[in-house]
């Protein structure tokens, strides 16, 4: 009877093969979704429950109704994450009846664009890329809005990435070809395509969409190393002793060029741990708060409103408070409302990707270079 009573506890591994995900593919997913997957201790092993499996599952599900894990954590930000057999089916219901749209709905995707793309160069002129993108951009009738919708945490713009992704497809195939740098016309293989009948056309597109561009995967990798390293920085960064991260957030600061920066009095600071000057007298000083939270205790309100009050007490219009874990929306907000003075707010997570990006606690390990086709030398004089 004790047997049967006893909870039953999943491994990661069997967890990802329950929900029908490879090992790796079930680990990102987890990984992604950590906050929302329940755990348990058995001895010293993290292990997952019945309750983990039901979200898995419906993380599968909504991957497989069009959705990647950016589009999901929007939706479950805007909505919250469903509890229970009830809430998951209006979940996904809403999604199945087009309640819920995705960034990417907005946009013609890569096969709604494949065709119209050799249709703007059909008539044998050179055009260049940017030439193309517009005739695009046109046919579409895409507003500025949508032109610059990116991806999550990237600066690459959807529109521009899939018209990307397009033109390597078509080139490598021989419809297009490239005949200066970035400057393209279509081949007599691209206006036969034209000429098929529509069912040939819908199977060439297919076989087009398969077709990715390597640098399109190198640069996915590289994103997917530079969150792992500022996963790593952000833990090493919560284990340091306190004066060593005050000392960090002001080399930082100092690195990135706001001026001249050094660590208050370690005591009597009056809530101040750190102040950059602007310029060599110290007319304009920026004054540094710096707190190295776990990743569970958030700042809120009260703590940057005591910051604040700090400034006023060094005259001082200037702050930058920085933290391991993350601040509430109402600290945000009250950061954002204030008139006289400027507080920017530094969570965890772009303070690792900006000691990454200023090479601050970081080194090089491997550099790659990617070469193309100088045109200019095969010019004739």
């Amino acid at each position: 009877m004790e047997q049967k009573n006893k909870k039953e506890l999943l491994t990661k591994t069997k967890l990802s093969k329950s929900v029908g995900w490879s090992e790796s593919n079930g680990r990102r997913w987890v990984k992604n979704f950590n906050d929302y997957i329940p755990t348990e201790l058995s001895g010293n092993k993290v292990m997952y429950t019945v309750e983990s499996l039901r979200i898995m599952k419906l993380l599968k599900k909504l991957n497989e109704a069009g959705l990647t894990i950016p589009d999901i954590k929007k939706m479950i930000k805007a909505e919250g994450f469903p509890k229970g057999e009830k809430e998951e089916e209006e979940f996904l219901k809403n999604i199945h009846n087009g309640d819920y749209k995705t960034v990417k709905d907005s946009l013609p995707s890569t096969k709604e664009m494949m065709i119209p793309y050799l249709e703007m160069i059909k008539d044998g002129s050179a055009y260049s890329a940017s030439e193309i993108t517009q005739k695009l951009v046109k046919h579409f009738g895409l507003t500025e809005e949508q032109l610059l919708i990116k991806y999550e945490n990237s600066s690459d713009g959807i529109f521009l990435s899939r018209v990307r992704s397009i033109r390597y497809s078509l080139k490598k195939e021989n419809y297009i070809d490239e005949i200066n740098k970035l400057t393209y016309e279509i081949t007599h293989e691209g206006l036969e395509l034209l000429n098929e009948n529509i069912n040939e056309i819908d199977e060439e597109i297919e076989e087009l969409e398969k077709v990715i561009d390597p640098l399109t995967i190198v640069k996915e990798k590289l994103d997917e190393l530079k969150d792992e390293l500022a996963e790593n920085l952000l833990k090493q960064l919560r284990s340091v002793h306190w004066m060593k991260f005050e000392d960090i957030v002001v080399e930082l600061l100092t690195v990135m060029g706001y001026g001249d920066g050094k660590v208050t009095q370690r005591s009597n600071d009056e809530g101040l741990d750190g102040v950059i000057k602007e310029d060599k007298l110290g007319l304009d000083n920026i004054y540094v708060q710096a707190k190295r939270y776990a990743a569970n205790n958030s700042v809120g309100r009260d703590i940057v409103q005591s910051f604040s009050g700090a400034l006023d007490g060094k005259g001082a219009r200037k702050g930058v408070f920085i933290t391991t874990s993350y601040f509430t929306d109402n600290a945000k907000k009250y950061a954002e409302r204030l008139d006289a003075k400027k507080i920017i707010l530094i969570d965890g997570i772009e303070l690792s990707k900006l000691m990454i990006d200023h090479n601050v606690g970081v080194d090089i390990n491997h550099t790659f270079v990617v070469k193309t086709i100088d045109y200019d030398y095969f010019k004739d004089e």
